[in-house]
């Protein structure tokens, strides 16, 4: 009955975000972070079935989407590389690597590690007179360690540490101001629910369910006099459905939603008697990290109301009128929708596909994703590919390609026990 729950909940929660969402009387608020690069989807599986990771069976590269879900892989080590050439439509020289592995310790525990390295290419630094200061290599990269604890046959929950070092201006002084590397400690916590004994459709299949929380950790700032900024604090929810239809041929459908848990913006008028911004309608995102985690779920300002010239509607009491309903719709275009399916024949070769969906007002991506794996032995090969919609997208045509080699001995498939 579990399991038909937490697919349910999934299923409603997408659906609203998706058909509530539309309406074009809100206007472009888009949510920004430090270190975006630990958002990028740095492999190739999930990557080729629309970002919808976090309930997909265990890997080496779970690290990244869900640990929780170690505890219930098949095999007893894997490690993978995995390599991204990034943004190639404006560039050749951005791209970002990762590699990535766990291993099994007896049947309730794993251990798993992870290191991303994200190189911006080269970048000609410039001053007022656009003479040139220096040639840079801008880089960031992340390393991780994650621990996996079964509670129970059907149930498992995960932990990972991890330090992450961005240096994007070299040091250089801007505007007057020493710039220097951002660093951060960040935790991701998550949990995982598969259970085997299943039988839908007339085929016997598999039930998975994920959430993580990613990324939680400090707010920083590139200068002493820059404002800090929260890093991509990400809420994850994510089911999938594997079908064994008969020997030799397997299909999953993956499903989630993605929301950052990142104050909103605000929206401030400037205020002509005292000369300073003042708040019209949402709430300070000038907060501290748990506040802002906590606020993320309700401080959407919605859309003020504006007079025929243009100006702001202000109530009787002073405070400014907002759109009916607006805010709550502005919280829901904060959700984003990945959806994929996986096709394995004889567990030697697979195809993927995928969309993601993003609200035109934050942010806008939304793409198609495809890729193919090929399995022999203990050698995997997997490519993947996102076609966006845009043409102008800079994300579009973007390639990921992973390398998996298994370790150890195939972990024992005996049945799981009812709960």
């Amino acid at each position: 009955m579990l399991h038909k729950i937490l697919l349910l909940v999934t299923l409603l929660l997408s659906f609203q975000s998706f058909t509530q969402v539309t309406d074009d009387q809100l206007q472009l608020n888009t949510i920004t972070t430090s270190m975006p690069f630990l958002s990028i989807v740095p492999e190739s599986r999930g990557g080729g079935m629309g970002d919808a990771g976090t309930a997909l069976s265990a890997n080496s590269t779970s690290i990244f989407w869900n640990t929780a879900m170690l505890n219930f892989s098949d095999d007893d080590a894997e490690v993978s590389v995995s390599y991204t050439p990034w943004l190639r439509k404006l560039t050749n020289d951005i791209h970002l690597s990762y590699v990535s592995g766990y291993k099994r310790l007896g049947d309730r525990q794993a251990i798993a590690a992870s290191l991303r390295y994200f190189s911006l290419g080269e970048i000609t630094f410039t001053n007022a007179d656009a003479s040139v200061i220096r040639e840079d290599k801008p880089n960031e990269f992340e390393i991780a360690v994650g621990y996996a604890f079964k509670l129970s046959e059907r149930n498992s929950i995960g932990i990972n540490g991890k330090f992450a070092y961005s240096n994007l201006t070299g040091g250089l002084v801007v505007a007057g101001a020493q710039t220097k590397a951002g660093v951060a400690g960040i935790a991701d916590i998550s949990y995982a629910y598969r259970n085997k004994d299943i039988k839908w459709f007339g085929y016997n299949g598999v039930i998975a369910f994920g959430t993580t929380i990613n990324n939680i950790g400090n707010k920083i700032a590139y200068s002493e006099l820059a404002v800090r900024d929260f890093l991509p604090m990400n809420l994850k929810i994510g089911s999938a459905y594997t079908a064994e239809l008969d020997k030799y041929n397997k299909l999953t459908y993956s499903l989630e939603i993605q929301k950052l848990l990142v104050p909103t913006p605000p929206i401030m008028q400037l205020n002509t008697s005292t000369n300073e911004y003042e708040l019209i309608s949402g709430k300070n995102n000038d907060v501290g990290v748990i506040a802002g985690l906590v606020q993320s779920f309700y401080d959407a300002p919605g859309r003020v109301q504006e007079d025929d010239n243009g100006d702001y509607v202000q109530n009787t009491d002073g405070s400014y009128a907002v759109v009916k309903g607006t805010k709550f719709k502005e919280e829901l275009s904060e959700i984003n929708i990945a959806t994929g399916l996986e096709y394995w024949y004889n567990n030697v070769f697979a195809l993927r596909g995928g969309f993601f969906y993003e609200n035109k007002n934050k942010g806008d991506r939304k793409f198609f994703t495809a890729g193919i794996a090929i399995q022999y032995n203990i050698f995997g090969l997997d490519i993947s590919y996102l076609a966006a919609l845009k043409r102008d997208n800079p994300l579009a045509n973007t390639l990921r390609f992973t390398l998996r080699f298994k370790l150890g001995q195939k972990v024992s498939k005996d049945s799981e026990k009812p709960e």
